[in-house]
């Protein structure tokens, strides 16, 4: 909403808009909690006070996603206060700086006090934050951005006009980066899938918990733990008073997940495991189906595939990154397994879940990967019980010791592998759903209900992570057992066989 005068005591509207993963999700879905608490309210990107571009900057391509997503806010609502933060933010800040329209870059290293450094941008139109711990004057905001945990820094934010030439001075403009692991912060709020259709608030489904951040791996690939910084960890307690919370707000099913989920508790003064979050839950909460995300490959212990494997109330599912199934790429990336150990892995979580979903990320075109390496990749693939692939072309990122390397694969040949490792990968994702044809299957329903040429179908998703349009319509949010009758565009069609 915009204001005609300082007696005009309308409230202000923000807007988040999310790059990337889950993680960076969760990042925003922690910034909307900070706006709301200080009484702003949520709009659209077109007619929003505050435009929050919470960036991602994994590949190229996602720094230009954001770049257009400034152009776009800037051409549609030339108005608004365009605040860009996360992972391209916390990378490049001068870069982003000197882009049109831009009236702050907050990086990570900032982002847990967005809202606070934010909301004094409102000043102009006449509006003042009831929070008590809203800060009111951008003196204010310069005394805050020069503590980092408690402690003075000389460099932690610079005026975004010093970084650009022929520039009037703007105290409302301002860089706030510093060093990333210097903070110990994490941003934690669930995210919600909502329906494709709408954004009612009663359609969110599935909430996503981040429950660790940073990494402390140093693969040579890898931007990450630049930007994101060291393995930290939310407290247990905290973690099961929010399932808590949202298992009594009615939601079945929540996924948990982080930058190096496997590391969870391990930066605690008295250092806990993985496998002593997932029994917490278990046993301090009645939610009804926990998923796991993303989990490394070393931190598949024996013990945490038995817990997997042995309770119904966890999705049968397991996302393992691969990168590359050649043993010199692997070394070259500095991943700490090798192809043996992997496949042991993978074989060993297929032999304790028969039917569970098996995913992984492989990068195609790695620095000085030969046809034979490929070849090796290719293969290893082909003969593991993958379900489904995440491909990605090699992207080089500034400062990684990848982008360093001689030879670069050229872009045409590193996209003609992912093509390749594409193909298989939908070849074996769909002999895995025909596999379930004529039996019996659990599902969450979402709420998405579509029509087709048999009549109207709810989309779901399996207890294994499949795609399920089941027949009818059905109340999202609710686990059924269904019967798969077909495979078709991708999903499991099926009809509802029993509701508990």
């Amino acid at each position: 909403m915009r204001y005609d005068s300082c007696e005009d005591r309308s409230v202000p509207t923000y807007h988040v808009e999310n790059f990337g993963c889950r993680a960076t999700q969760a990042d925003g879905a922690a910034l909307e909690r900070q706006f709301t608490s200080r009484g702003l309210a949520p709009a659209t990107a077109a007619h929003a006070d505050l435009v929050i571009l919470n960036t991602c900057t994994v590949t190229n391509s996602a720094d230009q996603d954001a770049r257009a997503a400034i152009r776009r806010v800037q051409r549609q609502n030339p108005l608004a206060k365009i605040i860009v933060t996360g992972c391209y933010a916390q990378r490049a800040p001068q870069e982003i700086a000197a882009l049109p329209g831009v009236t702050a870059v907050i990086g990570n290293s900032h982002k847990y006090q967005l809202a606070e450094i934010s909301v004094p941008l409102l000043s102009d139109l006449g509006w003042r934050s009831a929070s008590s711990t809203a800060i009111d004057s951008i003196d204010h905001v310069t005394a805050l951005a020069g503590e980092v945990d408690g402690q003075q820094t000389r460099q932690a934010f610079l005026p975004l006009s010093a970084l650009t030439e022929n520039r009037e001075l703007r105290t409302e403009d301002w860089v706030f980066v510093s060093d990333i692991f210097a903070h110990t912060e994490l941003l934690a709020a669930p995210v919600f899938e909502s329906a494709t259709t709408g954004s009612h608030e009663n359609d969110r489904t599935r909430p996503n918990l981040k429950v660790q951040d940073g990494c402390d791996n140093r693969c040579s690939f890898c931007v990450i733990p630049s930007v994101r910084g060291h393995s930290r960890s939310l407290p247990l307690a905290q973690i099961v008073r929010e399932v808590n919370a949202l298992v009594a707000a009615g939601y079945c099913e929540i996924v948990i997940s982080g930058i190096n989920l496997g590391r969870w508790g391990r930066d605690f003064d008295v250092p806990q495991r993985f496998e002593d979050l997932i029994r917490a839950i278990l046993s301090e909460t009645q939610l009804e189906k926990l998923r796991i995300s993303s989990v490394e490959p070393m931190d598949w212990s024996p013990e945490l595939i038995a817990l997997v494997a042995s309770s119904p109330r966890i999705a049968k599912h397991a996302h393992v990154p691969l990168q590359s199934g050649s043993d010199a790429v692997l070394r070259r990336m500095h991943r700490k397994y090798r192809p043996l150990h992997y496949r042991e892995k993978i074989e060993t979580i297929r032999a304790a879940m028969p039917t569970a979903a098996i995913g992984a990320d492989v990068m195609a075109g790695f620095p000085v990967e030969t046809d034979a390496d490929f070849e090796a990749t290719r293969r290893f693939i082909e003969d593991l019980p993958f379900t489904y692939l995440h491909v990605f072309t090699y992207s080089a990122r500034p400062g990684t010791p990848a982008a360093a390397m001689p030879g670069q694969v050229p872009v045409h040949v590193a996209r003609e592998r992912n093509k390749i490792l594409r193909d298989l990968a939908a070849e074996k994702k769909l002999a895995f759903m025909r596999s379930f044809v004529g039996k019996s299957i659990e599902a969450i329903t979402l709420s998405v209900v579509n029509s087709g040429p048999s009549g109207e179908f709810t989309e779901a998703l399996t207890d294994n992570y499949q795609k399920l349009y089941l027949r009818g319509r059905h109340e999202p949010n609710r686990w059924l057992t269904a019967h798969v009758e077909a495979v078709e565009d991708g999903a499991l069609v099926g009809s509802l066989k029993y509701s508990p």
